[in-house]
């Protein structure tokens, strides 16, 4: 059964953060950048859409693959972000680096342990 994106401790962060990216996504248009920051923008919120796939997988397979195409997703906008850092578009990202690797542990976590009730099946 899904469940709301407050009921999930999960869900709920990668909601934030997608939140936290539509916000610099729109200050990096002020600035008048928007190759990367469009880049961000749909890197960082397919975390999310993707882990949402996932919960209501079809199978753990299916669970897996959607979480690890989030954990793809999450490396790419750490990239992006770190790019926009050094490259001075953006002032600070520790914030947005900090959940990010959060979200990262949780799924990382996750599929760790959807594939140990694979294998003990």
């Amino acid at each position: 059964m899904y469940k709301k994106v407050e009921d999930n401790p999960l869900l709920k962060k990668a909601f934030d953060f997608s939140l936290m990216t539509i916000e610099i996504y729109k200050e990096l248009l002020d600035k008048h950048e928007f190759v990367m920051s469009k880049q961000l923008l749909r890197c960082a919120t397919s975390i999310g859409a993707n882990l949402n796939e996932g919960v209501v997988a079809q199978s753990r397979k299916d669970f897996i693959s959607k979480f690890n195409i989030s954990l793809k997703e999450a490396y790419e906008t750490r990239y992006w972000l770190n790019l926009l850092l050094y490259s001075k578009y953006l002032d600070s990202i520790s914030k947005e680096i900090s959940l990010l690797e959060e979200i990262i542990r949780m799924a990382v976590k996750s599929i760790l342990n959807a594939k140990q009730k694979m294998e003990s099946k």
